[in-house]
């Protein structure tokens, strides 16, 4: 059936309704109120993120190429969704007043078995390996006759580096914000309903068209906070992390009618 929908190119499963700022203040503290009924789960999720990003920043500075830390610690959280989508499962089952167990919620990390929350995955990853190409591509345009390499942080502080991470801050936010719009609601859907992902990332993108100012605002909190919780070696995101992601599943409650 799914693949049927995706050739008729269905429009969204339902209209998304009027945010407004109070919404966002709801998510948030329902949010908050999730993970300090069950902390386990989000400090699980969040810690597998954690050691991912310690591991990277240990990683490349082995390898002697520590700058390359800055594009992909950027591009980082636009995995935060999937990480959270155990989180989504936690605050369903909270919801509906169903018991809390493990399997049910590492299993939530397959979807629905059909498929489509791997696709979604699958296009998160080709984004991201275009950002890394257009990444390298700003470093050559600003530091290809500089002569330093990626192997010295020093050509940050360089009139073209600070020019060179200006127009890569900007790229950035651009496919920061393009991911988030197809994201933010339709992985949450894709846990919830039976819908393929191109329907959910429609109803996702359509959520942010008729909620511009709270969406962006709400893009903001993420971004703002996420990038405040990676600078302690990432250990902010142990809590940051899953009440966002409990906060994004209230917020999809919020958004689309049940």
């Amino acid at each position: 059936m799914a693949d049927d929908t995706l050739l008729a190119g269905t429009p969204p499963a339902a209209n998304p309704r009027q945010l407004s700022n109070e919404d966002l203040k709801h998510a948030l503290n329902s949010g908050l109120a999730d993970f300090k009924a069950a902390p386990a789960f989000g400090l699980f999720f969040a810690l597998v993120y954690v050691l991912g990003g310690l591991g990277l920043w240990f990683g490349l500075g082995a390898a002697g190429q520590p700058v390359w830390f800055i594009p992909i610690a950027a591009g980082f959280p636009l995995f935060a969704p999937f990480a959270a989508v155990g989180l989504y499962e936690v605050s369903r089952r909270r919801e509906a007043g169903e018991p809390l167990t493990w399997a049910p919620v590492l299993s939530a990390l397959k979807g629905k078995g059909d498929g489509q929350l791997a696709l979604m995955a699958v296009m998160v990853l080709i984004v991201f390996g275009f950002w890394i190409i257009l990444a390298r591509g700003i470093f050559a345009l600003f530091m290809a006759r500089s002569g330093i390499g990626f192997e010295s942080i020093a050509l940050l502080w360089s009139a073209g580096g600070v020019s060179m991470l200006l127009l890569g801050s900007l790229v950035g936010a651009i496919i920061a914000l393009f991911l988030f719009s197809v994201t933010v609601i339709s992985l949450p859907m894709l846990l919830d309903r039976e819908v393929d992902f191109v329907t959910a990332m429609i109803t996702s993108v359509e959520t942010v068209r008729v909620n511009p100012k709270v969406m962006l605002t709400w893009a903001g909190v993420i971004a703002g906070l996420m990038a405040a919780a990676m600078v302690p070696a990432f250990l902010g995101l142990l809590i940051v992390l899953p009440v966002l992601g409990h906060a994004t599943w209230h917020l999809y409650r919020k958004a689309i009618p049940a």
